[in-house]
């Protein structure tokens, strides 16, 4: 066991958004983990570390995972250069709360709207989107995505051909695909850190990160796209370790953590705008009306 408390603990919207590991080996040293290759040992202070991702060619002791866990730390066994998310540990959680309201608000389709317009406000600031359709709102998110990487490749006076998820893209298509898995990486973090289900999405469903995508998609513009479009000119073999440093770096500078935990808790702390709109459900596919008494007459 560690000797840490959770009063010990730094904040996960205090911490280093991720590091990054392969081909080494890491094992436990006291309150500390050091990863191992051939180059040496380097200690890692993992309660200050937000994700841990480990990529090809690295082992990870039991007591190292132990201690990741005790200080909060969530390890993601990830691709090569962090690409693919195979799966993730679990972080501490002290309370339900957000979960409990998480479901509540996604569970209904007029909160759950209210959350997806609130998500889209954030995107989209200055316009009124109080009485939007879930598709009108799809329809708007196509259009800017287009049109932002429409812009970024006439900032960065490129040839843009469309997003592709493979190296067959070019660099800023590998560049996406690095920096987007990063900033997964944190945003699962956040989302775990506080409680929540990385796989009840307002926006995005039926997929086990459904809200991770969600929450994601807030700081793509700012983060993941155009650092993608200024690494254009990179060599495609190395582009990705230059994507994964560089998004590193603008998370920190940026505090993503600590925005992200707040956003998470805005949007799930939010009521319905109009208490009108209230209902009480009824079976199945029904509601009704509520603030009336619903007793046999």
């Amino acid at each position: 066991m560690s000797d840490f408390t959770p009063a010990d603990l730094p904040r996960v919207a205090e911490r280093i958004p991720y590091l990054y590991l392969e081909q080494c080996v890491i094992k436990r040293m006291n309150n500390a983990l050091v990863a191992a290759d051939e180059n040496g040992e380097t200690q890692l202070p993992i309660a200050t570390i937000a994700v841990l991702m480990l990529g090809p060619g690295t082992t990870i002791t039991h007591d190292a995972v132990v201690l990741a866990s005790d200080t909060g730390a969530i390890i993601v066994w990830a691709g090569e250069q962090g690409v693919r998310h195979y799966c993730s540990g679990s972080a501490l959680t002290g309370s339900t709360r957000l979960l409990e309201q998480q479901a509540r608000l996604v569970s209904n389709e007029r909160s759950r709207l209210m959350v997806a317009r609130r998500m889209y406000a954030m995107r989209f600031p200055g316009e009124d989107l109080s009485h939007t359709t879930m598709r009108q709102l799809l329809g708007m998110e196509g259009t800017r995505v287009a049109a932002l990487y429409t812009a970024e490749a006439k900032r960065n006076d490129i040839q843009w051909h469309g997003r592709k998820w493979d190296d067959r893209g070019g660099a800023v298509n590998i560049a996406l695909s690095t920096a987007n898995s990063c900033l997964y990486g944190v945003v699962h973090a956040a989302i775990t850190a506080l409680g929540c289900s990385p796989a009840l999405g307002f926006v995005h469903c039926h997929n086990r990160r459904s809200f991770l995508f969600d929450i994601a998609d807030l700081y793509k513009a700012e983060y993941s796209i155009p650092l993608a479009f200024r690494l254009h000119a990179c060599t495609p073999s190395l582009v990705d370790g230059i994507a994964r440093r560089r998004m590193r770096d603008m998370m920190q500078d940026g505090r993503l953590l600590e925005r992200c935990v707040h956003d998470v808790s805005t949007l799930l702390s939010e009521e319905p705008d109009n208490e009108d709109n209230c209902s009480v459900w009824t079976g199945g596919q029904r509601y009704g009306k509520a603030g009336q008494s619903w007793a046999p007459s």
